[in-house]
């Protein structure tokens, strides 16, 4: 067996956990039942992205994007949970089959246990964001650590973990806090933000999906974005420049009039970035999220039955 994830070209810690994260949960999972495909964590029920052929086995993954494949197969689809209730609907499972997502148990991991808090706030971009904004600087002008999703996913965990107050645009950034304890405030810097899948999550630990609205950063984020900034409407300019905006932001040149100008017109998100700092956070109760964990450690306790 394997795990499939979804792989980012830049890197996204939220999917690359699957590479080590089911090692700690089933271990001895890869030398069993080769012809199985184990999917887990990340928005990754889509035709495009799945094969369709072999045996696949869905522990906690979520809908969001594109079309679900054809899963009415049950000798090629054994589904024992997905992400939340509103996958389960468009998967066509019984609801309490949307437990949680399966990275609430990194927490569990021994390795994770104990981080000293060494930041009083941090914000955590969606890997979008991070390609193409400028956060570190905003978050340097705010006060606020920076953590990048693109990093190694164990590093960004840790970080996340080590923090009192997490601001994340990125979903897994949320759910880390959450799972770690630590109060989280939800952002959003443009509508391309998936809504389904931050409620489809936030209904399983019953909180508040609601982002607050930060304004984008530089205009190689809204080009990527199809966006504004700054009063210029950049939506469709993505599909029209592809890849394009991507090498906008990382290779514009950085003479010292140019940085400062792009602080100026960083202004509004570093504000709003600031004023999300000092608002009221968020954490599921203990008792929702310790019922949620045991529900799925049920599952995983039958998976080991069935299949190692």
């Amino acid at each position: 067996m394997k795990p499939y994830y979804w792989e980012s070209q830049h890197g996204n810690f939220g999917d690359d956990l699957n590479l080590w994260l089911w090692d700690f949960l089933l271990p001895g999972f890869r030398e069993a039942h080769e012809d199985v495909l184990l999917v887990g964590v990340g928005t990754v029920l889509n035709s495009a992205l799945l094969p369709k052929e072999g045996r696949k086995l869905v522990l906690g993954s979520g809908f969001g994007y594109g079309t679900l494949p054809d899963m009415r197969d049950r000798d090629l689809w054994d589904v024992r949970c997905v992400r939340g209730p509103l996958t389960a609907g468009k998967v066509g499972v019984p609801e309490e089959l949307g437990i949680v997502d399966p990275a609430v148990l990194v927490a569990d991991m021994p390795e994770f246990a104990n981080q000293p808090k060494r930041h009083k706030c941090a914000f955590v971009p969606h890997w979008e964001s991070a390609v193409a904004g400028l956060w570190p600087v905003v978050c340097a002008t705010a006060g606020i650590h920076y953590i990048d999703p693109r990093a190694e996913a164990k590093d960004v965990i840790g970080e996340i973990a080590a923090c009192e107050l997490i601001i994340a645009e990125s979903m897994h950034g949320a759910i880390l806090a959450d799972a770690f304890r630590v109060p989280w405030v939800a952002v959003s810097t443009s509508a391309n933000i998936n809504g389904f899948k931050w409620r489809d999550w936030a209904a399983t630990v019953g909180v508040d999906p609601t982002a607050r609205r930060i304004p984008i950063s530089t205009r190689a984020e809204a080009i990527i974005k199809g966006a504004r900034f700054w009063g210029v409407d950049y939506e469709g300019a993505e599909q029209a420049t592809g890849r394009g905006a991507v090498a906008v932001a990382q290779a514009a040149p950085r003479s010292g009039l140019r940085s400062a100008a792009k602080q100026v017109l960083a202004a509004p998100s570093t504000l709003a970035l600031w004023q999300a700092s000092r608002a009221e956070p968020q954490l599921s109760t203990d008792a929702r999220l310790s019922e949620r964990k045991a529900r799925l450690y049920a599952v995983l306790e039958d998976v080991r039955r069935d299949y190692l």
